[in-house]
């Protein structure tokens, strides 16, 4: 079906429109990557703006195509971060509440030790971590720098792997 870049669907404007941009057909791209808005948090108006946005079209020829006001097209798009933001939270927690392995490290540990502790109980559980040990200790040093001085781990921690072998940290 061919589609006017200012028309919706049945060829007439308003909130239904169709969003082509250039040779971005977001329709279509929706039904290659299978979105169904009934299991999804995100709208299919979100979806299309993230889509877009993505893509590098300004807010301003969103709004144009959509009829729609780009301060509108702002809040869209914010909210639709927002709920992506907190669905991958959501699977995070999810994922941690089934997690085999949890670690946890004393205040005043030495961080080079934590490999090895979260090594052996991931042999225990029968988990292959996903990470090496310079790995390990780099994501300790970004989840808990300010609480790192030198080697010393200043405050309690917890490691957590999922079953998968994917590492969280998280402070206690």
């Amino acid at each position: 079906m061919e589609r006017d870049e200012g028309k919706n669907s049945s060829g007439t404007d308003g909130a239904e429109r169709v969003a082509v941009i250039g040779d971005f057909d977001v329709e279509e791209f929706l039904d290659t990557v299978g979105f169904e808005e009934r299991s999804n948090i995100l709208t299919r108006r979100q979806v299309e703006v993230l889509a877009l946005r993505e893509r590098g079209f300004k807010q301003a020829s969103i709004a144009d195509q959509l009829g729609t006001s780009r301060a509108n097209v702002s809040g869209i798009e914010a909210s639709a971060r927002e709920n992506v933001a907190k669905a991958r939270e959501t699977v995070r927690i999810a994922d941690l509440l089934s997690a085999p392995v949890r670690v946890e490290i004393a205040a005043n540990s030495d961080l080079y030790n934590v490999p090895y502790q979260v090594f052996d109980a991931c042999d225990d559980a029968g988990v292959k971590v996903n990470e090496d040990a310079p790995e390990l200790i780099r994501r300790i040093s970004d989840a808990a720098d300010d609480v790192i001085e030198g080697r010393e781990i200043r405050e309690r921690l917890v490691v957590t792997v999922t079953g998968d072998g994917d590492v969280w940290v998280h402070r206690i």
